[in-house]
């Protein structure tokens, strides 16, 4: 059973989660931006949802608290339990099932109409409740803007009903979804309205960090679809600073090494299109519609074909950075060229000989290659980045490895 004291700020848990999760090993002294008192109020919290995963290091500063979580053996996102905690009132549970009463035989019904029926409810006990109109029209509008009920106008009359029941995708459907999706918080609360309790799949890569960001995911993509501009805070952790910038949000973009998800916009203070970490942002506003949304989206396009990450600009400060790599392999390896038309995002693949082949490619960023590049290092012969700091810093690295394992003068 999920703590049940009320949550009236999300942000409070997904920056405690962060830190017992992502960064951990922090012991109660660590944590200086709040009292002790609140870290312990956040860490019950978390164990009442997250308490098979808390685990406990003693060291001479203390007991420091951190989360783990094995994906060989946990199927379904634990951080989902979060936000299955919900904050509400005794008022606020007694009208729900009021309101849905009312509205089950799927009528439309109006306020003063609604209004007439709790009183007849709440009629029936000697301490009642008393719901004024005030307060069950905003409850009604709530449930409109979650989707919950439907309402249409009728002359000068609002009339509300439930919306339509839908057929319940397949459990191996939500399944999937809930754990690879982004909000697949929405398909792990569809997947609780199911008998079927079996697993199906097992993920050999399960990035569930992306799930505390769920709320400003959600905001970004209705952004995106409504063509509108927002308002950000960022945090950066490094200075301890929270900046707000005003941007366009054009398109949502992770990571399919890290999962790690960003929101590729357009900052008109910068005049340039950036990257920003969905688990940087702080909050975000919806704001007015933007008039260069189509403009700025098919920049991007056209930026794409020269990102292999999310980088935007050089390190080296030229526009644009050259690298290219030249391999070879022997008979029966074609499983090396293959490769490499597979997993390169873009760039050209050039066949010098049955037995040779180079990679060239046009970046913002080189530096965004290299973990990539390095998979391929046993069949490189040659490499040329423009950026010559990081082609020397990279054959360093190399030369390093080298003498790490006494290679020097082996061929």
């Amino acid at each position: 059973m999920a703590y049940s004291e009320l949550i009236k700020n999300f942000n409070k848990i997904r920056d405690y989660m962060r830190d017992f999760y992502v960064y951990g090993f922090k012991s109660r002294d660590d944590y200086t931006k709040k009292s002790a008192r609140s870290y312990d109020d956040e860490k019950r919290r978390m164990e009442s949802w997250l308490g098979d995963y808390m685990k406990f290091h003693q060291t001479a500063d203390g007991k420091n608290v951190f989360l783990s979580i094995d994906s060989r053996v946990t199927r379904h996102n634990p951080f989902y339990k979060a936000w299955k905690t919900k904050s509400f009132t005794d008022g606020d549970i007694t009208l729900h099932f009021i309101i849905m009463d009312i509205l089950s035989e799927g009528q439309e019904l109006s306020l003063g109409d609604i209004a007439s029926e709790v009183d007849e409810y709440l009629a029936t006990f000697e301490h009642a409740r008393v719901f004024d109109a005030s307060t069950i029209r905003k409850k009604l509008n709530e449930y409109v803007e979650e989707g919950l009920l439907v309402n249409r106008k009728n002359g000068k009359t609002m009339l509300y009903s439930r919306t339509e029941e839908f057929t319940m995708p397949g459990r191996e459907v939500l399944d999937f979804f809930s754990e690879t999706a982004p909000c697949g918080v929405l398909g792990s609360f569809l997947e609780d309205k199911t008998d079927d309790t079996a697993d199906y799949f097992a993920f050999k890569h399960h990035y569930i960090t992306g799930a505390m960001d769920s709320e400003v995911l959600c905001m970004i993509l209705q952004a995106i679809r409504e063509k509108r501009n927002v308002t950000v805070e960022t945090i950066n952790r490094k200075k301890d600073r929270i900046t707000e910038t005003k941007v366009v949000p054009l398109r949502v973009m992770i990571s399919v090494q890290s999962g790690r998800q960003y929101m590729m916009a357009y900052a008109p203070y910068y005049k340039r299109i950036a990257a920003y970490r969905l688990d940087n942002i702080v909050t975000i506003k919806n704001g007015e519609i933007s008039d260069r949304f189509d403009e700025l989206r098919d920049k991007l396009d056209k930026m794409q074909q020269h990102m292999w990450g999310v980088a935007t600009d050089s390190r080296s400060g030229n526009r644009m950075e050259h690298i290219e790599f030249i391999v070879q392999y022997e008979d029966g390896e074609q499983h090396i060229p293959r490769r490499l038309e597979r997993e390169k995002r873009i760039g050209q693949l050039e066949y010098i000989d049955e037995h040779t082949c180079r990679f060239s490619a046009d970046v913002y960023d080189a530096s965004e290659l290299i973990p990539w590049i390095r998979t391929f290092i046993c069949r490189i012969t040659d490499i040329s980045i423009s950026d010559k700091a990081l082609e020397m810093q990279f054959k360093k690295d190399l030369q390093a490895m080298y003498e790490m394992y006494r290679l020097e003068g082996e061929e």
